[in-house]
C-alpha cells in the first residue's frame, strides 16, 4: 500500500509522516555540508548519488531545508562602501569636486528621457545638463572631456555605481 493511501485511510496528514531510516541520510547530508559549505541541495544530491544513495532530489531538498542548511544569498557589504566615503572632504573652492548623476523623465509619447547632470559641489554651478534617450560609457566620457576643456578640470569627480560610470571607458 502506498504512503498516500495509508495516510488517507488513517486520516493522517502526509506532511507529518516520516520514513524510518532517514537518520543516516540526514547525518550524511550534514557531513557533506560541513565540509562543502557552499554546496546547495542539488550538488549534495549529486554527491549522494555517487556514493550510492537512491533518494530523489525533492527528498534531499526537503531534508536539506528541514536541517536549516539552505544557502543564503551573499548580501552586498555596505560597510566597505562606507569606508570608501570616509576620506571625502567638503569642497573648499570652485572646480574642486564635481558630482555626476542621471535624472530620468518620461515623455507623453512614452519615451524615456535621461539627463546627465554635472554639478560643482562648492558653487552649485552646473557645467553640463545633457539630455538624451540613451547613454553609453563613451557618451559620458565625450561629454566630460568637452566640459573639462570649456570650464577646466576638477580635482575629483563623484559618481554612483551606474553602468555608465563603472565602464572601462570612464576609467581610461
Amino acid at each position: 500500500m502506498s504512503i498516500r493511501k495509508a495516510c488517507a485511510t488513517l486520516e493522517f496528514d502526509r506532511s507529518t509522516y516520516r520514513r524510518s531510516g532517514q537518520a543516516a541520510l540526514e547525518n550524511r547530508i550534514k557531513e557533506i555540508c560541513h565540509f562543502r559549505v557552499r554546496y546547495g541541495y542539488r550538488r549534495v544530491h549529486v554527491m549522494l548519488r555517487r556514493e550510492g544513495w537512491r533518494h530523489g532530489q525533492n527528498n534531499i531538498r526537503r531534508i536539506y531545508r528541514e536541517l536549516g542548511l539552505q544557502l543564503r544569498n551573499k548580501s552586498r557589504k555596505r560597510r566597505d562602501k562606507a569606508k570608501l566615503r570616509d576620506d571625502r572632504r567638503p569642497a573648499t573652492r570652485a572646480n574642486e569636486t564635481w558630482a555626476t548623476d542621471f535624472v530620468h523623465d518620461q515623455l507623453a509619447t512614452g519615451g524615456k528621457l535621461r539627463v546627465l547632470t554635472i554639478i560643482d559641489i562648492f558653487s552649485r554651478f552646473s557645467p553640463a545638463l545633457e539630455p538624451r534617450f540613451t547613454f553609453r560609457g563613451t557618451d559620458v566620457v565625450a561629454i566630460l572631456e568637452r566640459v573639462c576643456n570649456e570650464v577646466g578640470f576638477p580635482a575629483t569627480i563623484r559618481v554612483d555605481q551606474g553602468s555608465e560610470f563603472v565602464s572601462r571607458d570612464l576609467d581610461l
